[in-house]
């Protein structure tokens, strides 16, 4: 085998990253945009010791889990990586996934419960839209910084489109600036929203590489656009050369410095900087699976990489304590507020990296019946 060479290729398995797998004389080639049952004609691209990538150039026989693509960014965009199959096929995937690394890492044959899953679109709370040199809003591609256009993304709100579309078409008349991540030049650089899923509160915050926003019209505009949902219009200012979209320093412009949802029951103050699940229906399926878990009634709690607090105290009002951990000092003042404004008494929150809270915790000997732990991708220090 090598590049450039063509192949018809009997689609075995699928990647968490939503290529297919084949195999030619025993050798594994990745495929996007295939599917499990997928007989295709396909052009080896690259060629490694052990697997190879190629690349879909047509189909002799499609899947049976096959359905009509609904977006027209799916082939370039970095986002969704299964829309070309249906809902319960992804699902049954993912499943099967789990099964193989639960059987393969944790050395257990053991079957995961069937999928809880909700609507698979319109489902986001957040979206972060890296701005094009040319004023269009829309996503990076695939592994790259590379910005793909997309009017309407299926997993969106559909606010927040037109929210993108109004903000674009602002910077294009008054001739703001694009950053460039290459240069570090240019002035706005994404526009990020939120919207409360329960409240329908909408925040607007534009990322900047400056210290203000020099033209205040799009204000109107958005409040024309959202009415009274819109709560909070604020600049993010990141006058870094990196690919970090959010800097550390806010500064509201129009309404409150938050948003505020409802999840679990418990009313959630939302800053921007503030972490919370993209997923806010799903999210209180697992809250209060997790509490079915611990069984708070009567325990001390402790929860770890809190972010405001929303783990904790959905359990709050049948544990003993709840004591919270989370190193961002915006979210620990909104899981503060969040403890207040739902009048819950028995829960306090450190500012602090988890694994120095717990070894101080540990050494002031606080006694914790259970630790709830959300931790980062990267997973937790050895000594937490």
């Amino acid at each position: 085998m090598k590049k450039n060479d063509e192949f018809i290729l009997d689609i075995i398995d699928v990647t968490t990253d939503g290529s297919g797998v084949g195999k030619i004389d025993g050798m594994a080639v990745f495929v996007p945009l295939t599917a499990i049952g997928d007989r295709a004609k396909v052009k080896i691209l690259k060629v490694k010791k052990s697997y190879a990538y190629g690349k879909l150039l047509s189909l002799e026989k499609p899947s049976k889990s096959r359905i009509d693509n609904d977006c027209p960014c799916f082939n370039q965009c970095g986002g969704c990586v299964f829309r070309h199959i249906s809902y319960d096929s992804e699902c049954e995937h993912k499943q099967n996934k789990v099964y193989e690394n639960i059987k393969r890492i944790g050395g257990v044959d053991l079957a995961p419960n069937t999928i809880i899953s909700d609507s698979p679109d319109r489902y986001r709370n957040k979206a972060q839209y890296p701005i094009s040199l040319d004023y269009n809003a829309g996503f990076y591609a695939f592994h790259s910084h590379r910005i793909i256009p997309c009017e309407d993304c299926r997993l969106q709100p559909k606010i927040f489109s037109q929210i993108t579309t109004a903000v674009t078409e602002w910077a294009k008349e008054k001739d703001l600036s694009i950053y460039n991540e290459a240069e570090n030049k240019g002035f706005l650089r994404h526009i990020y929203i939120r919207k409360a899923a329960k409240t329908n509160e909408i925040m607007v915050v534009f990322v900047i590489n400056g210290n203000t926003l020099p033209n205040r019209e799009i204000i109107g505009r958005l409040k024309e656009l959202c009415g009274e949902s819109l709560k909070s219009v604020q600049i993010n200012i990141n006058k870094e050369d990196t690919n970090v979209v959010l800097g550390l320093e806010c500064k509201t412009i129009y309404g409150e410095d938050y948003i505020t949802d409802i999840l679990c029951d418990v009313k959630v103050r939302l800053s921007p900087l503030s972490f919370y699940q993209v997923n806010r229906t799903m999210a209180e399926v697992l809250y209060k699976k997790a509490a079915e878990y611990a069984e708070p009634e009567n325990k001390n709690i402790l929860d770890l990489y809190c972010g405001a607090g929303t783990i904790g105290l959905s359990m709050a009002n049948k544990s003993k304590s709840i004591i919270g951990v989370e190193i961002i000092p915006e979210a620990v003042k909104d899981a503060e507020f969040n403890a207040q404004n739902n009048k819950i008494e028995n829960a306090r929150f450190i500012c602090g990296d988890a694994t120095a809270a717990a070894d101080k915790l540990a050494k002031e000997n606080i006694f914790t019946d259970v630790v709830i732990l959300d931790p980062p991708r990267k997973g937790c220090t050895p000594e937490l």
